[in-house]
């Protein structure tokens, strides 16, 4: 879609944003469809001969049953794996070996040793052909009965609270590793600076909780989600994942409000093994199109498949008014610059489109991401592929949110006032064409999600609320199709969503109070997951939801939690009722995952329908 293509534009005369009194709140905005304007950029072609994929293992784990007496398996089911797999599972004890199944598992990727021993034995699964050939073995785990805990912690080598978290596999094992940012504090564009010279740090843990390195992000990089994105992911195809990250110099000052307002910003990368530099680029550079300092300091990092087989980091600088996008690819230990996307460039000009997050994926069937930034697409080579004029949208999800439309939908809840009936709205992923809209004025809608927590309406619940600062509070629950299914009351938390029991349905969680960040218990209660309007599955849940993802086991999610010192990463144990191949290797699930690390929070869904 690089010469043909229709594009949705927008003129936008002044700037939407934030609900600050300094903003400007008259905009005037017209949509045409027509060609681009612009000479079209050549097509990215990375290092990369074939894609470069994460080789992930058997992901086996054990934790305790649900009648606290047997110990509970499970394991992933791998793209790679044939339709008619079918698997053994085997402990030894003492060096006696005995499996455990008497024929091979079919239906699901779980099982329950029902007579454990009371001491150390180890756990593998074997998967078989139609012929009931081996052709998998998975690695062995380790597992003492009476010690297993429905979760694994990792112990952090100093009593402090993790903000941020990345998985990526780092030494290569297949398994997934963790690099935290610490401490949990945030200091945002619009607060105060800090005066009393605190730093971020990045750490980076195995997945056995080896500690391998921290590196203090220095002066350069105030305390705050907006100056410190980083993400993990193998970029140079050596089969071990690099962190990028933003940095600057190491002798780099704070002015007297404990601001950045000058001097060098930096795209680095990290080996993810030592957190030595091995790349270093110069950051989008601050300029006056993107408004005043709190405009300026608004940046984001993701990753997406360009050429189609080749991981970019995209460095991103601009939500409010200029949006700057930089694609890079890491050639060995190199740093070669793709193109640069700049949105007063084009013509017509786009602003003020951004999102707090950014989700990259293909939605146009080319095999290759595009990059959605919230109300606008970039198309792979860095130009628009639309816009739809609504300004910023506080929350934007890309998925298959209705199964009788082809291809995606994107989902939007906007911060700008709107009296057209678009401040809560549907669009096509592919041509960014209104599906469906809220139809009456909305204020300041800050928060929003979709997924299916009721089977009764075919396609995922779209929800969304209001924040108090726009001067309402309504909360909006919509069908697939755009019909209102409830208000207020009846409509549930957007915050965090998980795959936990057998059914398809999403699961949320009692007790979970913080919007932006990780989300946690407050006054030092658990958390407990729960059906929605219904029943407890699980209790107990400890410590502040710093990612929900689908990790080891079946394609049930993990979630992981910060606790002072530690992190801890909860499995369910509910016995399944079907297999399917983990999240983790669906592009826009991963890229979901990928960019948890970095801006504000969304639970990932895949470029599928996954519901009832």
């Amino acid at each position: 879609m690089k010469n043909t293509y229709l594009s949705l534009c927008v003129l936008l005369l002044s700037a939407a944003g934030s609900l600050q009194a300094q903003d400007l709140r008259e905009r005037t905005y017209y949509y045409e469809i027509l060609e681009p304007r612009h000479e079209p950029k050549p097509e990215v072609n990375g290092f990369a001969t074939e894609k470069i994929k994460e080789q992930l293992d058997r992901g086996l784990i054990a934790v305790p049953a649900t009648d606290g007496k047997g110990i509970y398996l499970s394991w992933r089911l791998l793209e790679q794996d044939n339709a008619d797999v079918s698997f053994h599972i085997y402990r030894s004890v003492n060096g006696k070996t005995q499996r455990l199944t008497k024929s091979p598992i079919k239906s699901t990727c779980d099982f329950i040793d029902k007579a454990p021993v009371n001491e150390k034995a180890s756990y593998w699964v074997c998967a078989l052909d139609k012929k009931k050939k081996v052709t998998d073995t998975s690695a062995k785990i380790e597992v003492e009965a009476p010690l297993l805990k429905n979760y694994q912690s990792i112990k952090l080598n100093r009593n402090i609270k993790a903000g941020k978290i990345a998985v990526a596999d780092l030494n290569g094992d297949g398994i997934y590793d963790y690099i935290i940012r610490t401490p949990d504090k945030n200091v945002d564009p619009g607060m105060p600076g800090t005066l009393g010279g605190e730093t971020y740090q990045i750490e980076a843990y195995l997945s056995d909780g080896t500690f391998l390195w921290s590196k203090d992000l220095g002066q350069g990089i105030e305390p705050g989600v907006w100056y410190s994105p980083f993400i993990a992911y193998d970029f140079n195809g050596d089969g071990k994942a690099e962190i990028a990250l933003k940095t600057a110099p190491d002798d780099a000052k704070r002015n007297e409000k404990g601001r950045i307002d000058s001097g060098e910003e930096y795209l680095s990368v990290l080996n993810g093994m030592t957190g030595k530099e091995i790349a270093r680029v110069d950051w989008p550079e601050r300029n006056d199109r993107y408004g005043n300092l709190v405009r300026q300091n608004r940046n984001q990092i993701g990753m997406a498949y360009l050429d189609g087989k080749t991981p970019y980091i995209l460095a991103c600088r601009g939500t409010y008014k200029l949006m700057v996008v930089d694609a890079w690819q890491l050639n060995g230990d190199k740093l070669e610059r793709a193109w640069r996307w700049d949105s007063d460039e084009e013509n017509p000009i786009v602003r003020s489109m951004g999102a707090h997050n950014m989700i990259c994926g293909d939605v146009d069937g080319d095999g290759k991401d595009e990059i959605l930034l919230g109300s606008c697409m970039l198309d792979d080579n860095g130009t628009l592929l639309w816009s739809t004029g609504l300004g910023h949208p506080d929350k934007a999800y890309l998925t298959d949110i209705d199964p009788n439309r082809p291809g995606m939908e994107v989902f939007l809840c906007l911060e700008p006032w709107h009296d057209n009936g678009r401040g809560v709205c549907m669009v096509d992923a592919k041509t960014g064409q209104p599906v469906w809209n809220i139809g009456h004025k909305t204020f300041h809608v800050g928060d929003g999600m979709v997924t299916d927590f009721d089977p009764a309406h075919k396609g995922l619940e779209c929800f969304a609320s209001e924040d108090r600062k726009g001067g309402s509070t309504d909360k909006y629950l919509l069908s697939a199709d755009g019909q209102h299914l409830g208000k207020n009351e009846d409509v549930p938390s957007c915050r965090n969503w998980a795959w936990w029991d057998g059914d398809l349905l999403r699961e949320t969680f009692k007790g979970d109070d913080n919007r932006w960040g990780a989300s946690s218990s407050s006054n030092g209660r658990s958390l407990s997951i729960v059906k929605w309007k219904g029943e407890t599955l699980t209790e107990g849940i400890e410590g502040n939801i710093l990612m929900i993802a689908d990790l080891y086991g079946d394609w049930r999610e993990e979630i992981i939690t910060a606790l002072p010192g530690e992190i801890r990463i909860y499995s369910t144990n509910i016995p399944a009722k079907d297999r399917r191949v983990t999240l983790m290797q669906d592009g826009i699930y991963r890229n979901y995952v990928a960019h948890r690390s970095m801006g504000y929070p969304q639970a990932p869904v895949p470029s599928y329908y996954l519901g009832e």
